[in-house]
């Protein structure tokens, strides 16, 4: 009997509602200074529509350089959120210099994702990313890289990285969700059109949906618009 593969990253999950083993994986991705424990707090909420899915919310491979008791997926320290609000400008500039710090972080995301398909003897259809902040930079650079499709991307109140060299690169083009408050002073609600263009001119099919006077977060209105992307790429048959 085969050995199951070791994962790389670790983290809270929560099992399929209907119990036995899984038919699908929804893989939560947390944002700057938190961890695992954070977004794993969405699963109780998706897990009625998706009984047969296991949720899995990793923690970031690094310490936080800022929250000692948080992980980041990748340095933030030149990143400057008030810089992108003054001036907006800069933001666009800004996000491609954060791809260096998601492509060195993308092979150990990369790594577990292999790994928990394989564990559970799914296909990468059968797997859904959903992230926030950080998270969702990082959802959206390691789906468009793989060798197959996943089955979507639903990202919260986060940004596309390495725009300029996406369409050049991508190998495979998941359907993408996104979903910001257009009060956000930490991603401003800009880098959603900036993603939407990105994603849309490397061949993505893409949904956007602002969330009026949201600031950083992730409101009932855009967990319903989450739990319908996941419903629809997730559902039994698909």
């Amino acid at each position: 009997m085969t050995e199951a593969p070791d994962l790389i990253l670790d983290g809270p999950a929560l099992p399929p509602a209907a119990g036995g083993p899984p038919r699908a994986l929804v893989v939560l991705l947390h944002g700057y200074g938190a961890d695992g424990h954070d977004l794993i707090g969405l699963a109780p909420h998706l897990a009625p529509i998706l009984p047969e899915a296991l949720f899995v919310a990793p923690h970031a491979p690094e310490p936080c350089e800022i929250a000692p008791f948080g992980r980041q997926w990748f340095s933030l320290a030149r990143y400057d959120p008030e810089m992108a609000r003054r001036d907006p400008a800069t933001l666009a500039p800004a996000l491609e210099a954060l791809d260096a710090g998601a492509a060195a972080a993308q092979p150990c995301l990369d790594g577990f994702l292999d790994a928990l398909l394989a564990r559970h003897a799914l296909t990468p259809d059968r797997l859904a990313l959903v992230g926030f902040s950080q998270g969702t930079m990082m959802a959206l650079r390691c789906a468009a890289r793989r060798t197959a499709p996943l089955a979507t991307v639903v990202g919260f109140s986060g940004a596309l990285t390495g725009a300029a060299a996406l369409a050049e690169a991508v190998t495979a083009r998941p359907p993408v969700t996104l979903i910001h408050g257009e009060d956000d002073p930490v991603v401003p609600f800009p880098a959603m059109a900036l993603a939407e263009a990105g994603l849309r001119a490397a061949g993505f099919t893409v949904a956007t949906h602002g969330r009026p006077g949201l600031e950083h977060g992730i409101d009932p209105e855009g967990l319903a618009l989450a739990r319908t992307a996941l419903t629809r790429a997730l559902r039994p048959g698909h």
